[in-house]
């Protein structure tokens, strides 16, 4: 049920309605910490930043466009805290939101689970067609939720259109994320036509790839030794990055919540945060 709000503007409650209802909790993992990590439920929400990391260059933004929450991917509390030391790069984070009373929330490995989410986006923009999940989501799922099970869970595989050689496919993913270099392993020859996906870091998802059916396995944060084990599997690897295969959120997410917003009639203004760039510098 939706919180009480005054007239057309809603309250950080009934934003998290909105987010929990595009990327319900339990499908996050164990180990996440999806969901709000500073703010009020009570508090009024007018304006909105939508970004991949909390970090401090973007709470900064938030704060300097008097913007109310800052949804992001990456949570910001991921393990708990021993101690708030508002000295430490966390804790000057927390200490601007809450003097500031700006809000952040975090969809993350919910939203990679979800269908319609970041790993059939990221799918999607690769150009696959009739994909599953890579790795399932087996737990019980609400029933107004759309599609199979078989279409939750982490990671995607899928078919391209046409086969192609692994070398074009390469250049194909440089141009599609607008990558200057990126890693691959693999015979720059061998013909792929089922492609494996998972956004973020892939590596847990490895054994997944090499029980599929996919040729290649395009991912992030890709390991020396995953590309040993590959390689000796006859298959493939394509490393696009981790920020790379997820920032591809933030417009999509920012157009979605326009649309929620707008159809409860709410006034509240919703901006992607395009100030944020890949940590790794290529040369």
């Amino acid at each position: 049920m939706m919180a009480q709000y005054e007239g057309n503007i809603p309250l950080l409650a009934d934003i998290i309605d909105i987010m929990e209802h595009m990327a319900p909790p339990y499908l996050a993992e164990e180990w996440d910490n999806s969901g709000l990590q500073v703010g009020k439920p009570g508090q009024a929400v007018k304006k909105i930043l939508i970004a991949l990391d909390p970090q401090a260059q973007v709470i900064g933004k938030a704060i300097k466009q008097s913007a109310d929450l800052v949804i992001t991917h990456h949570p910001l509390i991921l393990r708990p805290l021993q101690r708030l030391d508002l000295e430490t790069g966390i804790g000057k984070i927390i200490d601007a939101a809450i003097t500031s009373q700006t809000a952040i929330y975090a969809a993350h490995t919910n939203l990679d689970s979800v269908q319609a989410g970041i790993n059939d986006i990221l799918a999607e923009k690769i150009g696959l067609q009739n994909t599953t999940s890579l790795a399932p989501y087996h737990g019980p799922m609400d029933e107004d939720l759309i599609g199979d099970s078989e279409n939750y869970g982490l990671g995607r595989v899928g078919e391209l259109r046409s086969a192609i050689r692994l070398s074009k496919l390469v250049e194909k993913m440089k141009t599609v994320f607008n990558l200057k270099v990126l890693r691959f392993t693999g015979n720059p020859e061998m013909s792929v036509h089922r492609v494996a996906v998972c956004s973020g870091s892939g590596s847990g998802l490895l054994n997944d790839f090499l029980d599929s059916t996919a040729q290649v396995y395009i991912s992030g944060d890709l390991r020396y030794h995953d590309a040993r084990i590959v390689e000796e599997a006859g298959k493939a690897l394509i490393d696009i990055g981790h920020f790379a295969s997820e920032h591809i959120i933030v417009d999509v997410l920012t157009q979605r919540l326009r649309q929620a917003v707008k159809a409860a009639e709410w006034q509240v203004a919703i901006e992607p945060c395009h100030i944020e760039k890949d940590p790794f510098i290529f040369k």
